[in-house]
This record gives C-alpha cells, structure tokens and sequence, in this order.
C-alpha cells in the first residue's frame, strides 16, 4: 500500500505528465502553423508518449491499492520564435521533469517504499533518453541555422519518428 505522502506526490506527477503533454501538443500545433510537419508530427508523437507516462503512475497507484485525483492543468505556452526555440523549450521542460522524478525516488527512498524505488528506476532512464534525444536535436537545429534547405531536411528526419517501430 502507498503512504499518503507517496500517493500524493504521484498524484502531482500524473498532473505534470499530462500537462507535459499538453505542452507538446501545443507545440505540434505551432509547427503545423510554421508548417512544418515532421516537427509537427515528432511533437505529437511525445504528446503520446507522455500520456502513456501519466497513465503508468495512474496504473501504478491503484495497482498499489491507491486513489488518483486528476486535478486540472493550466493552459501550456504556444508562442515561440524558431524551431530552435520549440526544442530548447522541450529540453529544458525535460530536465524539470528530471528533478521531479529525482524527487519521487528520493521520497521513495526515504520512505523505504522498494516497489516505488522500482517504479521510479524506469522513469530515471527514460528521462536520461528524454534529455539525450532533446540535446541531440537542440545541437542539429543550432548546426542548421538559417538554412532553409538544411531545415527542410531535419523536418523530413523528424517525421520518421515511429516509423518502423
């Protein structure tokens, strides 16, 4: 059974996944504007990606004999100034997402919950992916700068995400 302390603290992380979430769609609406649908379509594709995140720790607190409170989400940003800015944007909200999860395994820890600490150690490895593919991406959009063709080119790359998957 979940303490109340770690059912609250993982109630606040499902809102901040699904609000990650909301984020990344918002974001995907903007490169649709600026279209730019392979931009677009890799936004969309981590949208999912964090609701499947938010639905694990759902899953998770009442497979743990635990009661979910879905609280609401604030509007996300969705004015940005460049390709560059969006994915800047998404790798610094990644590394927050970081420390949070730090946090609920320190919390874990500290409440000697094993099966939380467990939980948690997939969640530390996917934000190590997160932040690595968010670096990788930041660094390719800085390399295109203005380039217009080169820009054109990382778009069609990053339409390909879950292709073949």
């Amino acid at each position: 059974m979940l303490s109340a302390t770690m059912q609250k603290a993982i109630n606040e992380q499902i809102q901040n996944e699904f609000a990650s979430a909301y984020l990344y769609l918002s974001m995907s609406a903007h490169f649709y504007g600026e279209n730019l649908p392979g931009c677009a379509h890799w936004m969309r594709q981590q949208h999912q990606e964090e609701l499947v995140h938010a639905m694990k720790f759902f899953d998770y607190v009442y497979d743990r004999g635990g009661t979910v409170s879905v609280p609401g989400i604030d509007v996300p940003e969705s004015r940005f100034t460049s390709p560059l800015d969006v994915f800047e944007r998404y790798l610094a909200h990644e590394r927050q997402v970081t420390v949070l999860i730090d946090k609920l395994y320190e919390l874990a820890l500290k409440e000697k919950d094993y099966a939380s600490q467990i939980m948690m150690h997939w969640f530390v490895n996917e934000q190590v992916e997160e932040e690595k593919v968010g670096m990788d991406i930041v660094e390719q959009f800085r390399l295109v700068g203005d380039n217009k063709t080169a820009l054109l080119m990382l778009d069609r790359q990053l339409a390909a995400r879950g292709a073949g998957r």
